[in-house]
C-alpha cells in the first residue's frame, strides 16, 4: 500500500474532481460526490473546461475551479467513427501523458490532498491518493475490444481506488461494467444521480434533453425543433448549452431552453410522461432514480450509446431510435408499449466517499 506521508492531520482536504470533457454526462454525475464533499466539510476544487465548465460553475459558483483543457473528441458527420477515433488516438494518448504531469504541478501549486478522474486516464499521482471513476469497465468498441480492456486495465490499474458507479447485481450498464472482473482496488459504488426519487404531477407529455459532443448536438437540435413545429402535444426541450442562457418559446407554445439547472432539471423530468433523451450512461442513472420512460436516441457512432440502447430496448423498458430515423410523433405513440424504469435510488456511493475522505487523515 502507498503511502502520503506529507498529508497532515487537518479538518478539511482539498479534492480535486476532473470529468472528462465528452458531453456533460462526466461533469452531471460529478454533481453527487461534490455536493456529498461539501456536506463533509472539505473542498472541493473542480478542474474542467468548455461546457462541463459551464455547468458545474452554475451548480456551484462558490468553489474554486482550474480551466484544465480535455481530450477535445469530436464526432463526425456521419458514422465514420472508428475512422475518427483511430486518427485521433495519437493525440488523446499525447494528451493524457500530458495531464499526468500538469497534475503533478497542480497537486503543489493548489495544495491538493486526494484526486477523483471521471474518466480521465492520466490523473494519477504517487503524491496523493487518486479514485477513478467509469462505467466502462470493458470499453465497447466494434473492433478490439480486447486489447481496449487490457489498455484500460493497465491506467485503471495506476489508480489508488477504481469506482464503478453502478449496482453490484442487477445494474444499469450491462456487459460494460460486468462483463469483466474488477481490478484489484476496484469497487461498486452504486449509480451516481444529481436527482432524489419522489413525485409530481404530470404538466407534460414530452421533455427532450439534448446533448452529447459536438457535431452531433447540433444536428439532433435541429432535427427536434423542426418536428417540434408539428408536434400537437405538449413539449419542452433542453439543448444541453449551459453557455447560453435566453430561452425561447416556439410557435407551438413549446418551451425551448439552453440548459437547466440540476434543481429546475430534476422538476421537468419529474413533470413529464416521456423523457426523449441520449442513452448516455448518466442520464441513465437519473432516469432510473427516478423510474421514468423513454425513448433513447444514441449519439450516431458512440458504440457504448448504441449498446445501452439495444439492451433497454430488448428488455422491454425503453424503446430505441436512432437519430437518423427520428421521429418525434411516432416516439411519443410507441413508446407507450414499453414499461419505463421502475424507481431505485442509491446513496451508496457517500459510504464510499467517506471513507475515501477519512483515509486522508
Amino acid at each position: 500500500m502507498t503511502h502520503y506521508p506529507h498529508l497532515a492531520p487537518c479538518m478539511a482536504k482539498r479534492i480535486l474532481i476532473a470529468p472528462l470533457d465528452w458531453g456533460l454526462g462526466h461533469a452531471t454525475r460529478c454533481i453527487p460526490l461534490i455536493r456529498h464533499i461539501l456536506e463533509l466539510g472539505h473542498e472541493p476544487v473542480i478542474a474542467a473546461e468548455g461546457r462541463p465548465l459551464a455547468l458545474l460553475r452554475e451548480e456551484f459558483p462558490d468553489q474554486e475551479f482550474i480551466h484544465f483543457r480535455g481530450y477535445e473528441i469530436s464526432y463526425p458527420e456521419g458514422r465514420g467513427m472508428v475512422w475518427k477515433m483511430g486518427v485521433a488516438a495519437p493525440r488523446i494518448i499525447r494528451r493524457i501523458e500530458e495531464e499526468h504531469h500538469e497534475l503533478q504541478a497542480i497537486i503543489q501549486q493548489y495544495r491538493i490532498d486526494a484526486v477523483i478522474s471521471d474518466n480521465r486516464f492520466g490523473l494519477y499521482s504517487d503524491k496523493v491518493p487518486c479514485a477513478y471513476i467509469t462505467h466502462q469497465v470493458m470499453i465497447k468498441a466494434p473492433f478490439f475490444e480486447g486489447f481496449l480492456h487490457g489498455l484500460h486495465r493497465r491506467y485503471m490499474e495506476r489508480y489508488t481506488e477504481v469506482w464503478v458507479p453502478d449496482h453490484a447485481t442487477n445494474g444499469l450498464s450491462g456487459d460494460l461494467g460486468h462483463k469483466h472482473p474488477l481490478p484489484p482496488t476496484g469497487r461498486y459504488i452504486g449509480p451516481l444521480s444529481r436527482f432524489q426519487s419522489g413525485d409530481s404531477d404530470m404538466v407534460r407529455d414530452i421533455l427532450v434533453l439534448i446533448s452529447g459532443p459536438e457535431p452531433q448536438r447540433t444536428r439532433f437540435e435541429n432535427i427536434v425543433l423542426k418536428q417540434l413545429e408539428t408536434f400537437e402535444g405538449t413539449a419542452m426541450a433542453v439543448l444541453g448549452t449551459p453557455e447560453f442562457k435566453t430561452e425561447r418559446t416556439d410557435g407551438r407554445g413549446h418551451r425551448i431552453v439552453p440548459h437547466l439547472p440540476a434543481a429546475q432539471l430534476e422538476q421537468a423530468v419529474r413533470e413529464s410522461r416521456l423523457v426523449i433523451s441520449r442513452s448516455g450512461y448518466s442520464t441513465i442513472m437519473d432516469l432510473s432514480v427516478l423510474g421514468k420512460r423513454a425513448v433513447f436516441v444514441p449519439t450516431p457512432g458512440q458504440t457504448e450509446q448504441e449498446y445501452l440502447g439495444k439492451m433497454f430496448h430488448a428488455s422491454g423498458q425503453h424503446l430505441l431510435m436512432p437519430q437518423r430515423h427520428f421521429d418525434l410523433g411516432k416516439a411519443w405513440a410507441d413508446s407507450k408499449d414499453f414499461a419505463g424504469f421502475a424507481p431505485r435510488e442509491s446513496h451508496a456511493y457517500r459510504e464510499h466517499v467517506e471513507r475515501f475522505v477519512t483515509s486522508l487523515s
